[in-house]
């Protein structure tokens, strides 16, 4: 397979390099877990559902969700390999995307189990500095965080919405102590730095998403299942199947706003969009 030119490494019919995809093979709507496992657990939840592809940490699968076309792609962990993600399926017609993860919960209140919606994101992460100066923000679409909050609500989620932190590290830059109990100075203040200024959780792909998505004029949101409490230092693997559903969820929603917004010529979606 020949792929040209080397800074926009694509064939011909625009078979992407890296997630091996092509235009048509998948929705605008692009769920995005980091485990490639998560894909088939997601498209589960569809009435249809087609492999893709499955290459290096991407898989796809693509289907319908509620007669909805609907895909999902598996971004492997952390900030480089999501860019890419984004980028690739931004060149072959998707633009709104969706992070369905885990995180760690750092204020109170918070159950392993719990979803938590992120509005926003700290950029602890290096790939997104490397877009653009550190000043820009990494925020959440507006619509696609209250898609994600009218999911929630109808499926009666346990479920809160906040500020994340998205780091490069699991390890030393959530303040976990790494290797022999190595603990630098810069890490040892990081939660309470991070919870006097209300974050709510680390991840770490937010940032990298939500600033690309800005940059490019996408749509992006964040829906994660609490996975660590860093306050009763308590771990379990709950709340990821929820997760999906409320992702799946949001995007039929986003669907028929996307459809309102058409019928009526409007841009933007608003409370009141229906009345007119």
């Amino acid at each position: 397979m020949k792929f040209m030119p080397a800074d926009r490494p694509q064939t011909e019919e625009g078979y992407q390099y890296h997630i091996a995809c092509k235009p048509g093979d998948v929705s605008r709507y692009v769920l995005l877990p980091g485990d490639p496992d998560r894909v088939p657990k997601i498209s589960a939840l569809w009435d249809e559902a087609k492999e893709i592809a499955y290459h290096r940490e991407y898989r796809t699968h693509t289907g319908r969700y509620k007669g909805v076309p609907i895909s999902v792609v598996s971004t492997g962990i952390g900030a480089p390999s999501t860019a890419i993600a984004i980028e690739e399926l931004a060149a072959i017609g998707a633009d709104t995307f969706i992070r369905v993860g885990s995180t760690g919960a750092i204020q109170p209140g918070m159950e392993i189990g719990d979803l938590i919606i992120a509005k926003a994101a700290v950029r602890l992460e290096g790939t997104s500095k490397q877009y653009i100066r550190v000043e820009y923000p990494a925020s959440a679409d507006y619509e696609v965080t209250l898609a994600l909050i009218e999911a929630a609500e109808s499926l009666g989620m346990r479920y809160h919405v906040g500020i994340t932190a998205s780091t490069d590290s699991f390890y030393v830059g959530q303040a976990r102590p790494g290797l022999k109990g190595y603990f630098p100075s810069m890490a040892r203040d990081l939660i309470d730095d991070l919870r006097q200024a209300n974050v709510t959780n680390f991840e770490m792909e937010a940032a990298t998403i939500y600033t690309l998505a800005s940059i490019y004029g996408l749509r992006a949101g964040c829906v994660c299942a609490v996975f660590a409490n860093r306050i009763t230092n308590e771990f379990g693997t709950k709340g990821e199947r929820e997760a999906a559903i409320v992702a799946n969820e949001a995007v039929k929603i986003l669907h028929e706003w996307d459809e309102e917004k058409e019928r009526k010529g409007k841009r933007y979606w608003f409370p009141g969009l229906k009345r007119l």
